[in-house]
């Protein structure tokens, strides 16, 4: 008997197991280099399943000789935008999507016990009461004069100038987002005026989340910008490759997530062509659908678009329009979505969003950085909204509808856009900004952008323990 397979033996039965016959037979076929990773990834596996038996069937689904019929992959596309953009025009179709942010916000918060007292702010104005109101709706402008903070509110009766003295509360307001929507306590001050008592966010509630029943796990990925000089082409292959190995945790995936900017695109920036390896949309997305084809048939991938790939730029975005690639449509696995989206992965809620926003908030908001994306995405969940900054970077359609309320509560949060793996854990929600597959360009670099590119993150929907694999060189 080899040497190794000796030092394989020794291993289990030091850790407390017994090895099949059966399984000693396919032990001794083991590639000799692999032989000592394999028996202690088995053993640190069969240890958390308290099960002190190797048996044949072990190594047949650890190596790959077998499938894992045990993990479950079922999956539902919970919201989609891409059937039902309706967008209207002008100020009118504006002042409709306004109205819709509010009246949908208005509701979220109306389970709080305060949003039993609110009054309209046309009434509070009129009532100049020194009792305590309650107002709501969205922010319009916020000014800091000398040692005060002024907050402009606007609800559909009418708009409320407001004064908040109080330092803490001066810290809440100034992490306010431009257009969030918000309640507000307030009196009237005996020198005139609304002073601000209190300051209340939609927020997320404490949450539970939803477990898939089985180890499945699902890969997330983003900005893979396929067609730029710069994308990480061997890493990419180098993930799907492994997607087919016998790597215990890629032996569970069963899901892949790509969230935007899965190609470089065209015109996107000032000589990008000088950047491409294909200059034309066509050939990124059959480049695309190339390699998505290889990703194995019992994976499910769910792909949404970014801003850089063709159709529309504002938000909500429905999915990369069929007429530029079929093919990617056509792939039985892929599922082509909007953004944002929602899916059901085993019942495990997953809310989609490229990110765009986080470009004015980072912009807007003191403290907050590209650095940490996942700090962002939390004063998203916040505000109970995708990109309520108007005005700004991020272009918003002027929908009859706001799509970009966080109406359902996910248990994930997945963006990109930022380029730089970050995680965080909010109210029970797992956020997670899956980084890119692009080296930094040379606008990253001129702005002091340093990307994480090449890297899987991977969740395990049963435990939501978080894997990340690194696919990059090591030269």
């Amino acid at each position: 008997m080899e040497k190794d397979v000796v030092f394989a033996i020794n291993y289990a039965l030091n850790k407390g197991f017994q090895i099949h016959p059966d399984a000693l037979k396919i032990l001794e076929r083991v590639d000799v280099n692999e032989l000592e990773r394999v028996i202690k990834e088995i053993v640190q596996e069969k240890s958390k399943q308290k099960l002190f038996l190797i048996n044949q069937d072990d190594l047949e689904v650890f190596l790959g000789l077998k499938d894992d019929e045990k993990l479950e992959s079922e999956y539902r596309v919970l919201s989609d935008p891409s059937s039902k953009i309706t967008s209207a025009e002008g100020v009118e179709g504006y002042g409709t999507l306004f109205a819709s942010r509010f009246s949908k916000l208005k509701k979220i918060i109306s389970n709080r016990p305060e949003a039993k007292m609110l009054k309209t702010i046309s009434s509070a104005v009129s009532a100049k009461s020194n009792d305590d109101m309650y107002i709501c709706g969205l922010l319009s402008e916020r000014r800091v004069e000398r040692n005060i903070t002024k907050l402009i509110i606007d609800d559909p009766t009418g708009s409320i100038e407001t004064i908040v003295f109080d330092k803490d509360l001066q810290k809440t307001a100034a992490a306010l987002l431009t257009d969030q929507f918000v309640m507000e306590r307030i009196s009237f001050g005996k020198n005139g005026g609304f002073i601000v008592k209190d300051i209340i966010i939609p927020d997320i509630p404490e949450h539970i989340p939803n477990r898939s029943k089985t180890e499945t796990c699902a890969a997330f990925l983003s900005d893979l910008h396929i067609g730029s000089m710069y994308f990480m082409e061997k890493e990419l292959n180098d993930f799907i490759s492994w997607l087919s190995s016998p790597d215990p945790i890629a032996r569970k995936i069963r899901f892949v997530l790509i969230c935007g900017d899965v190609v470089d695109g065209v015109g996107i920036y000032p000589n990008q062509d000088k950047e491409l390896d294909f200059v034309d949309i066509h050939e990124q997305l059959k480049k695309t659908a190339e390699l998505l084809s290889k990703i194995p048939q019992h994976i499910k991938v769910f792909v949404t678009p970014g801003n850089h790939d063709p159709g529309r730029r504002a938000l909500p975005q429905p999915a990369i329009p069929e007429i530029y690639n079929s093919d990617l449509w056509n792939q039985k696995n892929v599922s082509m979505l909007g953004n944002p989206a929602m899916v059901s992965l085993n019942g495990v809620k997953v809310l989609m969003f490229h990110g765009q926003s986080i470009d004015d908030v980072v912009r807007t908001t003191p403290g907050l950085s590209y650095d940490k994306p996942a700090q962002v995405m939390r004063y998203l969940l916040q505000a109970r909204h995708l990109s309520p900054i108007y005005g700004s970077q991020t272009p918003l359609a002027p929908e009859l509808d706001d799509m970009m309320i966080i109406d359902e509560v996910p248990d994930i949060f997945h963006s990109g856009h930022v380029h730089v793996v970050d995680l965080d854990l909010y109210r029970g929600i797992l956020i997670l900004n899956s980084g890119a597959w692009q080296h930094q360009t040379p606008f990253q670099a001129g702005v002091g952008i340093t990307p994480t590119p090449g890297m899987a993150v991977i969740v395990n929907l049963k435990t939501f323990k978080v894997y990340t694999k690194d696919f990059t060189s090591k030269d």
